[in-house]
Order: structure tokens, then C-alpha cells, then sequence
């Protein structure tokens, strides 16, 4: 588990990476706050402050990357350094897919990957509600997760992500032994139909892993969960935020009907391991 002023050192530097160059970066607080075990998490310190730092996070045999350096302190090769010692860890590990995570902006992250063998792979969106009348529904019911959930929580994040099913299965193992979300399935017309999760942090709601069943999409079920949970999450003082994938329109309708406007875009660059 990272100390906390590991913790607060990265907090830091990020803030200041991300004043200078005007984006917000993706580091997965939520499984910063859960390290276990694994080293995932590499530092270059000057002085004793830190002034480069990349992260790993597993997503099953994917690894996601992301990493930041302090604006004076570029091009010295410090993010080349962590990024050498980041790859034993992705092969120790034996992650066959690497994602790199850069915010769509960033022109210095475009510059050191420009130099490596990394293709663009997709991006996404981070979006937050922005504040409106809203109303929830009857209609459906939000409960909490049960043992008896497991499989139908693997099936869903398959059809909805194209997780591969072990991957599916590790993963929700591994994300199930965090403190700090609330896993929740969605039940529509006496039946389970889909699920999400909601992780709270620093003021913050941010809903992950919202799926509906394919034969129980476009019925309104979707729209109905969002109201609920966003109202809930208002009434309790958080902001809400999500991610998306930019090319889902489908999903982007439905979290821009409820009141979801784009905040910041991820783009990802992938590598398969040989």
C-alpha cells in the first residue's frame, strides 16, 4: 500500500501538471488508495521532492499507463526512467496489452510517444453532470451486489466492454476488494438487468462498469438508473462524473440527456506484446 505521503506528493504534482498544461490526467484514484502487493507505482525524486512519476494499472492481462513529470524537469529522461522500470513489472506480471493514457491535449505526452512504437488505439471522454432539475423513477430498483451476482456481473462487462471472460472474472476479484465502492445490480420488471458501481472520493461520484442487458436495452431502464443514482449522489453533496468511450454515441445520447457534459478527453496508444 502507497504511504500517504506518497500519496500526497502525487496529488501534488499532479496539480501542478495539470495548471501548466491546462488537462486533467487520469489516475485512477481509486485504485491508488487500494495498492496491494504488486509494484505498480515508480518515483524520481530531486531534493527530495517528487518530479516524475507513472503508474500501472491492471485491468486483467491489460495494463493501463499513465504518468506525469513536473514542468521544469522535462526532458531530462526521467519518465524514460520509470518507464524502463515499469516494463519489468509488465512482464513479471505478464500483461500481454499495454494502453498508454495521455489527455487528448497533452503536447509533451504526444512528443515521447511519437518516438516509440505505439499506435492510437481509441479514447474517451470524461464527463460531469452539470446541475439541472431531474426527477427519479419507480420503475426500477438499485440494490446492492450479491455473491449469487458473480456471473451475471463477468457476462455483462463482456457484452457491454468486450472484456474477455477470464479477464472479465480477475478483474472483478480484484476491484471487489476495494473499500471504497459500492457495487450495485439493477432490476427492472422482476429481473436483474444490468449493474454499475459508484466510487466516491474527494467530493466526488464517479459511476464505472454501467451496463444494461442487450435484450433489456431501450426501454428507458439506462436513463432511469442515471436519474436515480445522479439525484442520490446530489442530494449527498458529490459532483458526478463518468467515462466513455468517444465512439459510443449511443451512450453519449443517453449521459448528455441526462444532463453529462464532455469535460476532458483520454486518448490511448497500444502495444501488443509479441
Amino acid at each position: 500500500m502507497l504511504k500517504e505521503s506518497q500519496l500526497i506528493a502525487i496529488k501534488q504534482l499532479q496539480k501542478e501538471c495539470e495548471k501548466a498544461d491546462n488537462i486533467q490526467l487520469k489516475l485512477n484514484w481509486e485504485m491508488l488508495r487500494e495498492r496491494e502487493g504488486r509494484k505498480m507505482d515508480f518515483f524520481h525524486e530531486v531534493n527530495g521532492e517528487l518530479v516524475a512519476y507513472l503508474a500501472l494499472f491492471g485491468f486483467g492481462t491489460t495494463v493501463e499507463v499513465c504518468g506525469m513529470v513536473k514542468p521544469k524537469e522535462r526532458r531530462k529522461g526521467y519518465f524514460t526512467k520509470l518507464w524502463q522500470e515499469a516494463l519489468v513489472s509488465i512482464e513479471q506480471y505478464d500483461f500481454s496489452t499495454q494502453l498508454l493514457n495521455t489527455p487528448s491535449s497533452s503536447t509533451s505526452a504526444k512528443e515521447w510517444l511519437s518516438s516509440r512504437s505505439y499506435s492510437y488505439a481509441f479514447s474517451e471522454y470524461q464527463m460531469r453532470w452539470l446541475e439541472q432539475p431531474i426527477e427519479a423513477s419507480d420503475d426500477v430498483l438499485i440494490r446492492k451486489t450479491k455473491p449469487s451476482d458473480a456471473n451475471l456481473e463477468v457476462k455483462l462487462d463482456v457484452l457491454a466492454f468486450g472484456m474477455d471472460e477470464d479477464d472479465a472474472r480477475t478483474h472483478l476479484e480484484r476491484i471487489k476488494e476495494r473499500h471504497d465502492e459500492q457495487f450495485l445490480m439493477i432490476e427492472a420488471d422482476n429481473r436483474t438487468v444490468g449493474k454499475l458501481r459508484v466510487n466516491r472520493i474527494d467530493g466526488e461520484a464517479w459511476i464505472y462498469g454501467f451496463a444494461i442487458l442487450p435484450e433489456f436495452q431501450g426501454r428507458g431502464y439506462g436513463r432511469k438508473v442515471l436519474r436515480n443514482i445522479v439525484k442520490s449522489e446530489h442530494e449527498a453533496g458529490n459532483q458526478i462524473c463518468l467515462e466513455v468511450e468517444a465512439k459510443n454515441a449511443r451512450a453519449l445520447i443517453l449521459y448528455e440527456s441526462v444532463g453529462f457534459v464532455k469535460v476532458q478527453g483520454q486518448d490511448y496508444y497500444k502495444k501488443n506484446r509479441n
